[in-house]
């Protein structure tokens, strides 16, 4: 796929873009590349309100080339204080931002919170380095997956990197009892065009069976309050966040359907355990 142009029809590429899937029709009526305009329409379009902490509508915005150093200007206290996330034109990356904004507009708010506060800490007491808690949101923001199950074996297994046990021994129980959902937008943009190695950071939520029966829309929902809190609550280094192999997921690898891809141990990676 050339990367430079604009697919309409995107979603149908992979399973990966399942949360987008309800507003596919809505994307698939931008027959060139959105601008910040069609995004806003978007918006209006498809999602319910989309709102930093601070209560201020998100709005996204052309990329400013000329540097402003100040801080109400800086990306994150931007966004916090004017709502406006600034997007760069013809842009895949920042594209799917937008998309995760609409898809998560609650978490997305968090992760920015999260950003401002440490921010307005750091300019507070001349701290120049980036801590623990600011590099697990950007990790998560940039390459986040949301593990679903009603099953906490199979989630243990995958926090124990038995990814061929997981995957393939129990590949009827994941596909019934575990959904995978993407938010990381950079991990979308990867899932593009798709290679072994794509890897996202996980994080765990066990549901009851009763959610696998829920609408699409209703799921997203949920899951965005859910990882929301636990953003706020919870997160506080790389260490809260598992890697996980996301091609291993049953059909999101056409690969995938024969046992042997999960013995790339440089792709599926053993636990290092430490002593």
């Amino acid at each position: 796929m050339n990367l430079t142009h604009w697919h309409p029809h995107f979603i149908d590429l992979s399973p990966v873009f399942e949360p987008f899937k309800p507003m596919a029709g809505a994307i698939g009526t931008f027959n060139d590349w959105p601008t910040c305009q069609d995004l806003h329409n978007l918006k209006l379009r498809v999602a319910h309100d989309v709102l930093t902490c601070s209560g201020v509508p998100v709005r996204f915005v052309p990329q400013e080339n000329a540097a402003n150093d100040a801080f109400e200007q800086r990306y994150e206290p931007r966004i916090y204080l004017s709502g406006e996330v600034a997007t760069r034109p013809e842009n895949w990356h920042d594209f799917f931002n937008a998309l995760v904004w609409m898809t998560f507009p609650h978490a997305k708010a968090t992760l920015n919170q999260i950003h401002y506060h440490a921010l307005i800490h750091a300019a507070q007491r001349n701290i120049a380095k980036r801590g623990p808690l600011r590099d697990a949101s950007t990790l998560f923001d940039e390459s986040g997956v949301i593990v679903l199950s009603s099953q906490m074996a199979l989630m243990e297994l995958l926090r124990q990197h038995a990814w061929k046990e997981v995957f393939w021994k129990y590949r009827k129980a994941v596909l019934s009892s575990m959904r995978f959902m993407v938010f990381g937008h950079a991990l979308y943009e990867k899932a593009l065009d798709s290679y072994v190695g794509m890897t996202g950071k996980g994080i765990f939520f066990q549901v009851d069976e009763a959610f696998f029966r829920m609408k699409l829309v209703e799921q997203l929902h949920a899951v965005d309050q859910w990882l929301a809190d636990f953003l706020l609550q919870k997160l506080a280094s790389n260490a809260d966040l598992s890697p996980i192999p996301i091609l291993g997921y049953p059909g999101w690898s056409d690969d995938n359907a024969a046992v042997d891809y999960y013995d790339n141990t440089q792709y599926f990676r053993p636990l290092v355990r430490t002593k």
